[in-house]
């Protein structure tokens, strides 16, 4: 007679199910061992091919070294050196390089100080919005007088902002107007609109605050001609700054103020951002003084003051970052 064995499954399939389980922790251990190994061996080869380069073309790699040193992303770097001829020394690569970085970047000028319009302050809380508003405003004031300038503070979430807007407005000889429902806005804009410079100040919001891009459609529908004056701190991350340019690209004519130059350490991360949405660059703001605090940004300014920062602050770029960011770049390449 033929003997059987057979094992009686347990109540509601527990053997079967642990075996499952089992497995996918298994297969899950498998994968996560062999990304890693993939991981390394990429690593490895893209340092190999990072030495091969530095052996054949020093100059090339000094200068992916520089760019990366003072701050600029990854393919912005690639992208000045492979445009650069091959028979040049270093110095000279150097100063041409400065200038496509600079050739790279768009700048409005001084149009709104000039012409005027219906400018939004918009970005993050903390950025400096307010003031620059101020200085723009004094700026105007200096160059036209204070009757066609109406400034509006739309800031219900930040207490004493609407105050702090009325001093400015007072300091100047200035006309404030503070709006606290957002329905109400398109009606003051439109009875404002014999003043050449309308100036908005709006509540700051987080990186990833859903409320970010409504918000620059309700600005939108205030009036026909808005822009939009998207302030960033020059100390904010790059992949923040990277963010929010990416956010506000789309909706509508928008130029950047870079606030708080004298905080930061580095500034091509927040040169990159810029270039690579291809958003302007309007004014720069420092210091303290209300009066004589904002500049224009100018392209090749921007690129030096880059250069000046990562000198003083003795950046300087990691060879393991180098091989990461280049190495396999050029090994597939090869």
């Amino acid at each position: 007679r033929r003997l059987e064995t057979a094992t009686a499954p347990a109540p509601n399939g527990e053997p079967a199910a642990a075996a499952g389980a089992a497995g996918g922790v298994a297969s899950a251990e498998i994968n996560g061992e062999l990304q890693t190994l993939r991981r390394m061996l990429e690593t490895q080869l893209a340092a190999l091919a990072w030495n091969d380069l530095t052996r054949r073309a020093p100059l090339a790699t000094e200068l992916l070294r520089e760019l990366t040193r003072i701050g600029f992303a990854q393919d912005v770097v690639a992208r000045v050196a492979d445009a650069l001829p091959a028979a040049l020394d270093f110095t000279r690569a150097r100063r041409l390089a400065i200038a496509r970085l600079a050739d790279g970047l768009q700048v409005t000028g001084d149009r709104w100080a000039e012409f005027g319009g219906v400018v939004a302050f918009v970005g993050p809380a903390g950025a400096g919005k307010t003031t620059a508003l101020g200085r723009l405003a004094a700026r105007w004031v200096m160059r036209h007088g204070p009757r066609a300038i109406a400034l509006v503070s739309t800031d219900t979430r930040r207490f004493g902002a609407h105050e702090q807007v009325r001093r400015i407005g007072r300091l100047l000889g200035a006309a404030t107007y503070a709006v606290d429902e957002p329905e109400h806005l398109p009606g003051l804009v439109q009875r404002l609109g014999e003043q050449r410079l309308v100036l908005l100040d709006t509540a700051g919001t987080s990186v990833r605050d859903p409320q970010f891009v409504p918000l620059l459609e309700r600005l939108r529908a205030v009036h026909p001609r808005i822009e939009f004056a998207l302030t960033l701190s020059a100390a904010t991350q790059a992949g923040a700054v990277e963010e929010l340019v990416a956010r506000c690209s789309g909706h509508g004519t928008v130029a950047g103020v870079i606030t708080k130059i004298e905080e930061c350490a580095s500034f091509g991360g927040a040169l990159s951002a810029f270039m690579r949405a291809r958003l302007p660059l309007a004014y720069l703001s420092e210091g303290e003084d209300l009066g004589d605090g904002l500049r224009p940004a100018r392209a090749l300014d921007l690129v030096c003051m880059a250069v000046q920062l990562a000198d003083r602050n003795g950046a300087a770029a990691d060879e393991d970052m180098l091989s990461r960011r280049f190495g396999g770049r050029f090994h597939a390449a090869s």
